[in-house]
């Protein structure tokens, strides 16, 4: 145990439940209704309203090999060729054998997809990386609104509890160190209101992305790293967060745009546009076989790569020979984007450039959903269950949230461990950033260890984020509790780990791209990064002896691994 919660009042309420999910995308939702279908009591617990999870953002579709002439191999091979050797091979596999069925389930709890009118089969598209077409979308490019429309509505007619407005606080865990529930704070007035308690059996973090410690992303602005943080402080293990995927093609608004930014989805580079720059020349052609395609760490590098040759802060993305039905039968989300920005992407070039969109690593759990605490599990988006690697295939993330779910809820089934009381939290808690603050670490961010990084601009931005740290635990500038500042500190404890394993792995691999070391090393960085937090609040990393990740727990089932080196 770390011993470090937020500084935060005491619960002033507590709900019990057998099973506790923190989210409302597409893992939260799937693992709430596979528990409460086994007979468990459950509570989600949102940031936002149910409907607003960032599955709802999703405009690519759903990958799994649907396809007579596709299978699960030929899918595991483009998944582990996307992930540059890190890929756990097992987890991968899981996830495509899995895979199909599990689309096949959600469509039966009523996600509808878009189907061949002549004979109602699923259309199936293809994405950067896929070698063939094996994405599910629904509403042309509305494919995330579709899964949280038919999963919210299933669990409103389910006997499930739900709490919105409520950011979750901290980890509560028994004398034996065990999950026991969590503390949170429900934002305006309600049922509950105020900081409170859910004791359950099991928790789940099911939170999503922490796009928002960089300027720019595609993330919501609920996308604050709360579960890797909340996982951190509880004495959880995170890998692989060094590997953050900028999403190639996002609309392009001006150099100082900050905040939520437009995503112009992969989808409309599968169905034939052409990256281009300033003099209309298709840039990416000649640097990988499948052109615009490529998987999207090659895709962003190559966009990057065009601007610094160019002097360009942008470039193009050209699907004007679409024509007007196509874009508006195909992309009516994207269409409408762009032209509330004042671009026609019937008639001209969309600007776009790369922005933070997914995070290949999170909390590190098996093949189950376990975390290295006991009774806690992560899936989604927060987790890292080894699938995605140094890099996301397009549309393995939603696809991964159903499939890793439903292990979930079949591992808490069977799991009727029962946790102590919660032991109650002494002292006054961790100081808070100040919610200007959030600002503050979003640009040192971007700037240190954005698409680009390198030692010097890595060890620039550690020192400027330690600075933001110490001005809290030495200068006693602890903010007053609140959603802002929680969020801001849960912020800067993330923006610390990324920085620390990007500076460590001196290497470029997949999404994580170091100026200064252009190559990839297999000898030496083939192998995880784990980080976790010690109880003096300085960072303990490791490595794995091997790209294989070591078991969650002694009584994990997954088969042994060599365990972690140490590198701190």
């Amino acid at each position: 145990m770390t011993g470090i919660r937020l500084a935060a009042p005491r619960p002033g309420w507590s709900v019990d439940a057998d099973v506790v999910v923190i989210g409302s995308g597409v893992a939260g939702l799937t693992v709430a209704l596979r528990s409460a279908a086994a007979g468990a009591r459950v509570v989600i617990v949102t940031k936002a309203r149910l409907d607003a999870g960032s599955t709802r953002w999703a405009q690519g579709g759903i990958a799994a090999a649907l396809d007579e002439g596709d299978t699960p191999a030929q899918h595991l091979d483009d998944t582990l060729v996307a992930g540059v050797g890190l890929c756990d091979e097992e987890a991968v596999r899981t996830l495509v054998t899995e895979g199909p069925d599990a689309v096949r389930r959600l469509m039966a709890t009523g996600a509808r997809f878009d189907a061949d009118p002549a004979t109602g089969e699923v259309q199936l598209t293809r994405e950067g990386g896929h070698h063939r077409r094996r994405i599910v979308h629904a509403g042309g490019d509305a494919t995330g609104a579709e899964v949280s429309r038919a999963l919210v509505a299933a669990v409103r007619t389910a006997d499930i509890r739900i709490i919105e407005h409520a950011l979750v606080l901290d980890l509560l865990k028994d004398a034996a160190g065990r999950a026991a529930g969590v503390s949170l704070h429900v934002m305006g007035e309600g049922r509950h209101d105020g900081v409170g308690a859910v004791r359950a059996r099991a928790v789940v973090l099911a939170t999503g992305g922490m796009g928002q410690v960089f300027a720019a992303t595609t993330n919501p602005a609920v996308s604050t790293g709360d579960g890797v943080a909340l996982a951190l402080r509880a004495g959880a293990e995170v890998s692989d967060l060094e590997f953050v995927q900028f999403h190639p093609t996002v609309l392009w608004l001006g150099p100082d745009a900050e905040g939520q930014l437009p995503l112009v989805s992969e989808a409309v580079r599968g169905e034939g546009a052409h990256l281009v720059d300033a003099d209309g020349v298709r840039f990416m052609l000649g640097q990988h076989e499948l052109a615009e395609l490529a998987p999207r760490d090659i895709v962003a590098k190559g966009i990057m790569r065009r601007m610094r040759e160019t002097g360009a802060d942008h470039m193009f993305l050209d699907g004007r020979h679409f024509g007007a039905a196509m874009w508006a039968e195909r992309f009516p989300t994207i269409l409408a984007a762009c032209r509330s920005h004042g671009i026609d992407p019937v008639t001209e070039p969309i600007p776009i450039a790369p922005a933070a969109h997914y995070a290949s690593g999170g909390v590190r759990t098996d093949a189950h959903g376990r975390t290295t605490v006991p009774g806690l599990y992560a899936c989604g988006e927060v987790a890292c269950t080894g699938v995605h690697g140094a890099n996301r295939l397009a549309s393995n993330s939603l696809l991964e949230g159903l499939v890793f779910a439903e292990r979930i809820a079949a591992a808490v089934a069977a799991d009727e461990t029962v946790p102590g009381e919660p032991v109650p939290a002494d002292g006054p808690g961790e100081p808070l950033v100040a919610p200007e603050d959030r600002h503050t670490i979003q640009r040192i961010m971007t700037r240190g260890a954005g698409v680009l990084r390198s030692a010097a601009g890595l060890a620039e931005a550690a020192d400027r984020l330690d600075a933001v740290r110490r001005a809290v635990h030495t200068d006693g500038k602890s903010a007053e509790p609140g959603t802002e500042a929680w969020e801001a500190t849960n912020l800067l404890l993330v923006a610390r780990v990324l920085v620390a394993a990007a500076l460590r792995r001196e290497e470029t691999r997949g999404s994580h791209w170091r100026e200064d070391r252009p190559d990839r090393d297999d000898d030496r960085w083939r192998r995880h990064l784990l980080v976790t937090l010690r109880p003096d609040r300085t960072l303990a990393v490791s490595t794995t002896e091997t790209a294989a990740f070591p078991p969650v727990s002694p009584a994990s089932p997954s088969s042994p691994h060599p365990a972690p080196r140490s590198t701190a």
